[in-house]
């Protein structure tokens, strides 16, 4: 398989008051230049991105060094996953994905 679990997006009310709660509770630390992003202290691991305005969710990472963005996609989508309308930026390195049961997800490159 060339998918990992990279990081779990949290919807929460407030990035700052949140923070401190999760890094502490997981024994994550924030990245020093976006306290929203939070990771195992050892450095291996799923990562915790804190968001105020997106759903929860899943980021599936590809390992670029067996499969690509393309390949996962078509892959998933075989398996009975959709594609998703959504509004990319220029540069997505990312596609939103629905699970058979509608449950979003991400792939990013």
């Amino acid at each position: 398989m060339s998918l990992s679990l990279g990081a779990v997006v949290l919807n929460v009310p407030d990035i700052n008051g949140s923070a401190p709660f999760w890094s502490e509770a997981l024994g994550y630390d924030a990245r020093p230049d976006n306290p929203a992003f939070l990771g195992p202290r050892n450095g291996a691991g799923t990562r915790l991105h804190l968001d105020e305005t997106d759903r929860t969710h899943l980021d599936l990472w590809v390992d670029r060094n067996t499969s690509t963005l393309e390949t996962e996609v078509d892959r998933l989508i075989a398996l009975g996953a959709q594609r998703v309308e959504w509004e990319y930026p220029p540069d997505a390195d990312f596609v939103v994905l629905a699970a058979p049961d509608g449950t979003l997800f991400c792939i990013i490159e």
